[in-house]
This record gives C-alpha cells, sequence and structure tokens, in this order.
C-alpha cells in the first residue's frame, strides 16, 4: 500500500503492531535476536517519523485536528511479559510511547493462550504426524511444523473459542511431547506486571476478555465479553480504557454487529490487524493497522510504511538521509538535529 501524501504533512496516522520481542513457540527467534531488532526499529522510527501516544492521536483524528508530519503509533497485543521488561527499556530510552492491549483473563493467569500451547505441541512433538478430524498433518522437520502449525491455526480460526479450545486439547493430548514445558504464566504479564506498565507511562488497551475472535461468537457474547473486559481493566488499573483491539483483527474476524457492541460497550475506537493509513474519514472502529515482528529489518519497516529508499541499513539506519515519497514528486528529508 502506498501512503497518501496526507501522511507526511499531518494530515494521516499510521499505526504498527507487535505481539512479542524476544521468541516465543508461536514466533520463534534466536535469544537476544528480538530486543536487539526491536531496539534497531524504534531507532529508525525516532529518526524517520514523528511516534505519538495512539489515543491522543485516534482523538485528533477523529477531531479534525492536524497531527504531526509522519505521524505513527506503537501498540503491543496479548501483554506478554517481555513488552514490560524488554520493551519498555528502550522505549523510555528514546522517549517513544506505546500502547499495550491487554486481555483480563491472562492477567488472572487463568487462561491458556491456545496459539501458543498449538505452537509449543507441534514443535516439541516426537510423532512423525498428527492425524486430526481426518487429515494428515506431517511433523518431520521443522519447515513441516511450521507448515502443519500454519495450517491447524487458519482451521481452528474459524472456530468459536470453545470449540477452538476443545480442538487444541484434542491435539496436545494426542501427541507425544518431550523438552520444555509450555509455561503461560511466565510467558505473559499479570495484574501486578499491568500496573507497572501504567506505571511507565504505557498507555493500555483492551483486546478482549478472553481473546476470543469474536466475529465467532453470538453477538450478545460479543457485547458481554467487551463491556466485561473494559470494565475490568478499567476497574483494575483505574484508568479509563477507551480503544479495543480484535483479536486477530483481520476483515471477517469482526463483524457490523463487533461494531455495534464495541460502540454499545463505551469504546471511542477500535483497531484492526489489515491496512496501513488512518485519516479523517477512516471509521473509528475500523483503525488500520499493520503488524510487524521484532526480528523484521528496520529498513523494511521504513519501506513498508512509504519510504521510497532508505540510506544505511542496520544500526545504520538512523543516521540516514531517507527518501520519503510523497504524492507531488517533492521527497522531503529527515531531520538530522531529530537524531
Amino acid at each position: 500500500m502506498v501512503v497518501d501524501g496526507s501522511w507526511w504533512t499531518g494530515g494521516a496516522l499510521v499505526v504498527l503492531a507487535w505481539h512479542n520481542v524476544e521468541g516465543t513457540w508461536q514466533w520463534p527467534a534466536p535469544a537476544g535476536a528480538g530486543a536487539a531488532g526491536f531496539r534497531r526499529q524504534m531507532r529508525a522510527l525516532r529518526a524517520a517519523t514523528n511516534v505519538v501516544p495512539l489515543d491522543e492521536a485516534l482523538q485528533a483524528l477523529s477531531a479534525g485536528r492536524r497531527l504531526p508530519p509522519r505521524a505513527v503509533a506503537i501498540t503491543f497485543d496479548d501483554g506478554y511479559r517481555d513488552n514490560l521488561d524488554v520493551a519498555v527499556p528502550i522505549l523510555r530510552e528514546l522517549g517513544l510511547p506505546a500502547t499495550v492491549f491487554l486481555v483480563p483473563d491472562l492477567l488472572d493467569g487463568n487462561l491458556d493462550p491456545w496459539w501458543e500451547r498449538l505452537a509449543w505441541a507441534v514443535t516439541t512433538a516426537e510423532d512423525p504426524l498428527l492425524e486430526f478430524e481426518g487429515g494428515i498433518y506431517p511433523l518431520t522437520d521443522e519447515r513441516t511444523r511450521r507448515t502443519t502449525l500454519d495450517r491447524l491455526q487458519e482451521v481452528l480460526k474459524r472456530r468459536t473459542d470453545a470449540e477452538r479450545r476443545a480442538a487444541v486439547a484434542q491435539i496436545t493430548e494426542s501427541l507425544t511431547c518431550r523438552g520444555p514445558q509450555h509455561d503461560p504464566r511466565r510467558m505473559f504479564l499479570d495484574w501486578e506486571g499491568a500496573r507497572a506498565l501504567v506505571r511507565a507511562g504505557i498507555g493500555i488497551g483492551s483486546h478482549t476478555t478472553g481473546h476470543a475472535i469474536l466475529a465467532r461468537e453470538t453477538p450478545h457474547a460479543q457485547r458481554e465479553d467487551l463491556i466485561g473486559s473494559r470494565r475490568r481493566l478499567q476497574d483494575e488499573l483505574d484508568l479509563p480504557i477507551d480503544v479495543l483491539a480484535y483479536p486477530n483483527g483481520q476483515v471477517g474476524d469482526y463483524s457490523a454487529e463487533t461494531i455495534a457492541a464495541a460502540r454499545a460497550a463505551g469504546y471511542s475506537h477500535s483497531v484492526t490487524a489489515w491496512g496501513l493509513v488512518n485519516g479523517p474519514q477512516t471509521e473509528v472502529h475500523e483503525i488500520r493497522r499493520r503488524l510487524l515482528s521484532p526480528t523484521d529489518p528496520a529498513t523494511k519497516v521504513l519501506l513498508g510504511i512509504g519510504y521510497r529508499t532508505v540510506v544505511g541499513g542496520g544500526d545504520d539506519v538512523q543516521r540516514s538521509h531517507a527518501e520519503l515519497s510523497s504524492t507531488d514528486g517533492v521527497h522531503p528529508k529527515v531531520d538530522e538535529d531529530r537524531y
């Protein structure tokens, strides 16, 4: 997607999203690679864009007020513990705001994140294959395991939350898994960790009560979920919760009933996981957002949000002169005195 000219002049907002920083069963990475990559990405964004608080930027955009040129908001989904332990120190060092979308049931410690449990089972299984609902899923090497995981997740995402969790339980019980155990309590924040995010100045949003893919649930269940999640986060963290992030967040993962439920629950905005640029006319409950990995090269991040070329790479990105795309053929340069 090409960024339109309004982003360069303060008339639009780009929202970026991450989940974890260091590797997990779902998103594996060598030790330390995530932190190093995320730091490079943040230095590049600080040099080349104006990073703004999500809540404030969304309110300004909806009210028709101008944003800083090249405005970007940083977000995280789910509440992985490394958001606090790894990302927050980097963000504070660089003076960058961010928002984390939290799941109350994960903070309680009584919800097993199905995507991580499934990834753990597929990764550590000693079985050469998985038989599931008449299908054969090979587990012979790293490549086939990742392909199997992707296939299973696409199938399961189309089910209700209860059906999905039952299927994951069935799959994990059918496999013989060895090695490190899946431990969600160590992987995800608890309520004290969420309060530490607030004390660090991180914005907080809702990611539903239990990470259900909302459009798979009944309208009543969606409404109860979103009301309950917002109320619980506000009560526990003593701050307003105005922005919702749809789990999975693709077109089809939320519906007109979902948007109605979000409005009824009192959210001012909802963010998706597709698209890139948001302007004053963007539907407030379909804010576009691009998902990234902490191991994506910093140059890829900049090119992905509209840079035509980036001079240098890796640690040199923040010292580069980057050509910025614009609709009138003018290519403004990054302000050197900002970095």
